[in-house]
């Protein structure tokens, strides 16, 4: 997939500065440098033991007394490409949902897609067979021992609420060194077709959690009604069709 660099924004007049979006980024990158490079000082012997600790399983959905993992796992990464992936996405759409929800309703949002997407994990595990979860490498490992980490079940929800509200919106992207423009709608459908067609194959790459990203973006799209401000919604449609009449006559 390209990697998206550049997105139109919502002027900062409209709507209150995307606060929570900053702070989940800083969250995330400080979470993983501590928790990378002092490791030890937590009482793990290595970074490894951190995210078998703290990773979710697919079984903790079902577990009362695991189900803390849920939450601790959205702030843990593989590693700092992992991060760096997770956070450029983050920041480059988080910024224009959260001006439209709100902090507040942004956050628990942003917090439900990543459990949606833990659900949808579980449930991949439980319905299909290992071949369709790892890569033929690791098919014979048993994927309820296999913990997934990362805030890319969160992101995918919130990739899913772009979609609707911003559909043509302008993206740069980055293919193999190359910018190309694009709508919003076209990548994220690009996006999104990747992850399903991956979660159905065996081309599966170990330890990317497709199912996840895929039921984290559909429960972003299905619970967008719910915390949408739609006073600040409609400020901004009016301010995208002052932009279309301005384009118009100049």
């Amino acid at each position: 997939m390209g990697l998206p660099v550049s997105l139109e924004e919502i002027p900062e007049s409209i709507g209150r500065p995307p606060v929570i979006t900053y702070l989940l980024i800083g969250v995330n990158v400080t979470v993983y440098l501590v928790l990378s490079l002092a490791y030890q000082a937590f009482g793990f012997n290595s970074y490894d033991d951190v995210l078998k600790a703290l990773g979710t399983y697919p079984s903790d959905i079902l577990d009362p007394t695991k189900f803390y993992r849920v939450f601790t796992s959205m702030f843990l990464h593989a590693n700092m490409l992992h991060l760096l992936g997770n956070m450029l996405f983050l920041y480059v759409f988080g910024r224009d949902v959260e001006r439209v929800m709100g902090r507040a309703r942004f956050l628990a949002f942003y917090i439900i897609c990543g459990i949606i997407a833990n659900i949808f994990n579980t449930l991949s595990v439980a319905v299909l067979p290992s071949s369709y979860l790892l890569s033929k490498v690791q098919e014979y490992i048993l994927p309820w021992l296999i913990p997934s980490v990362g805030a890319s079940g969160a992101i995918s929800g919130v990739l899913g609420a772009y979609l609707i509200l911003f559909p043509r919106a302008r993206i740069i992207a980055i293919f193999y060194f190359f910018p190309i423009l694009m709508t919003a709608e076209f990548y994220i459908f690009i996006w999104f077709l990747y992850q399903l067609i991956m979660g159905l194959t065996l081309w599966s790459s170990a330890g990317v959690a497709f199912w996840a990203h895929v039921g984290g973006f559909l429960g972003g799209m299905a619970t967008l009604p719910i915390f949408v401000n739609k006073e600040l919604l409609r400020l901004v449609r009016r301010y995208r069709e002052f932009l279309k009449l301005y384009e118009v006559y100049m």
